[in-house]
């Protein structure tokens, strides 16, 4: 087991979650001004860096605010609800999804200038020069590796790197175990052709990732949308349920800061969906690409770390965390590793030798930890922000789940309020978003949409968010006037 120092242990995050429990449960209302550091520091016989600590987790969560020369004071915000368990159809569905409707193509439209559709961070927020500086590096020492392909199973400092890395979340895992691929879509895409054929079930979240259906619609496998909870993820009833007669092959899902709902399962439940997919032999292909993405607190557990049997294949990237454009991910592929071992050497054969070396130089240099704590946090702040506009812009029966990792939003407006139609009107005035039917491959989810949080907030997005908010208004109140 890991002897990883955790966050949650120490006294000044103990406080913060005492005070954001009293913020939740209104001990605490909206405008109070919180105890001085000083009088809280002698009450509670704490240090007054703690209390200071405590405050400014508290800050960065967007429930407290600091005023200049008086204190500090519970943020008065407006309080959207969340939205409530999914109820996707109960029957299998073929996947289509339109081609005119995904990010990349609405991205092109019209000029965007605010781009809330892609799931993609800002430039600004990656260590671009400390990556650039050790890829120069990699290449200066061993100009050969130009003429190298590379092993198909990965260079092994970067397999080790990630296995050590595993006991942050308590896996046990050898640098065998690892294999690199380009990102995690071709991990996805692997661990899919190793474990289903055309015309097999597979069960998914629902909302579900886009992406992951247009893998679906590629294979010719058929979608059996599972009810899922925007806070605690999908249903585990549910999902015993459509699992009983043995029609599902595999099961594909994002436990932690689920795309595009924002989920996060609890421990208990992935507890439970490990034990029910194995004892039923249903194979788990975990995506974990935004686990490192958390806001506060410790790093949430994959599926992956309840596993005993080599049922759950895990799959993550550095694409989203550290550098884009290497298109660096990996697979732990469990009791299917040789046969997904065998398709990456079919499909690719190897993955950038150098791209996954200047990785490995990162991670081994203890730079890329602090990275992650600036990237976390600007992610928060990014969130917080959004959050905050849509709550002040956006009508009143807006329901809205506020994450704790990740840096999508997931909203759904009243029933009457048409997404693709909000969208063409939007992107008229070059703003873009995700409509919430690209997320089902039967469609549902037209009220709904993802609002993507990867820049730091200016007035621009303000205005946009907006200006999104007068546009929900007014097809609500052409809706009403024609009724």
């Amino acid at each position: 087991m890991s002897t990883t120092h955790r966050k949650s242990d120490t006294l000044y995050y103990q406080l913060a979650e005492e005070l954001a429990q009293a913020i939740a449960s209104g001990l605490l209302r909206q405008g109070d001004k919180l105890p001085s550091i000083r009088k809280l520091s002698a009450e509670r016989q704490l240090s007054l860096s703690t209390i200071m600590e405590a405050y400014r987790e508290l800050e960065d969560r967007g429930l407290v605010e600091a005023r200049p020369q008086s204190g500090f004071y519970v943020r008065a915000i407006r309080l959207f609800a969340a939205p409530e368990l999914t109820q996707p159809p109960p029957h299998p569905s073929h996947v289509v999804i339109d081609p005119l409707f995904t990010p990349s193509a609405l991205s092109k439209i019209n000029q965007v200038k605010v781009d809330f559709g892609l799931a993609i961070l800002s430039p600004k927020l990656f260590p671009n020069q400390q990556v650039q500086r050790i890829l120069s590096q990699v290449t200066r020492n061993d100009l050969d590796l130009l003429a190298h392909y590379g092993e198909s199973h990965g260079d092994i400092e970067l397999r080790r790197q990630i296995a050590r890395r595993s006991l942050t979340w308590g896996g046990q895992v050898e640098a065998d175990d690892v294999l690199i691929t380009h990102g995690a879509i071709e991990a996805l895409n692997l661990c899919l052709r190793a474990v289903t054929q055309p015309g097999d079930v597979v069960a998914i979240e629902s909302p579900a990732y886009f992406g992951l259906l247009q893998i679906l619609e590629s294979f010719k496998l058929k979608a059996l949308e599972i009810p899922t909870h925007p806070k605690t993820g999908i249903s585990i009833e549910a999902l015993e349920l459509a699992t009983r007669d043995a029609s599902v092959k595999a099961c594909v899902l994002l436990p932690n800061f689920s795309n595009p709902s924002g989920s996060l399962m609890p421990d208990e439940n992935k507890r439970r969906l490990v034990e029910l997919l194995d004892k039923r032999n249903i194979p788990l292909i975990e995506d974990d690409i935004y686990g490192e993405f958390y806001y506060h607190g410790d790093r949430p557990r994959p599926a992956k770390a309840f596993d005993k049997s080599g049922n759950v294949m895990l799959i993550a990237s550095f694409t989203k965390l550290l550098a884009p454009a290497f298109r660096i991910g990996w697979v732990l592929g469990g009791r299917w590793q040789k046969q997904i071992e065998q398709l990456k050497f079919i499909n690719t054969f190897s993955t950038s030798v150098i791209l996954q070396k200047t990785i490995a130089h990162f991670l081994e240099s203890g730079g890329y930890d602090h990275h992650l704590r600036r990237l976390r946090k600007s992610c928060a702040e990014q969130v917080n922000d959004a959050v905050n506009a849509i709550q002040r812009y956006f009508p009143a029966d807006t329901r809205l789940n506020v994450p704790q990792g990740g840096y999508v939003l997931w909203l759904e407006l009243n029933a009457k309020v048409d997404t693709e139609r909000l969208l063409y009107s939007a992107l008229a005035e070059g703003i873009s978003f995700t409509p919430g039917s690209l997320f089902s491959p039967s469609a549902s989810y037209r009220n709904c949409l993802r609002i993507c949080c990867g820049e730091p907030w200016t007035v621009k997005h303000e205005k946009a968010i907006a200006r999104l908010g007068q546009m929900v208004q007014a097809q609500l109140e052409l809706q009403y006037a024609v009724v």
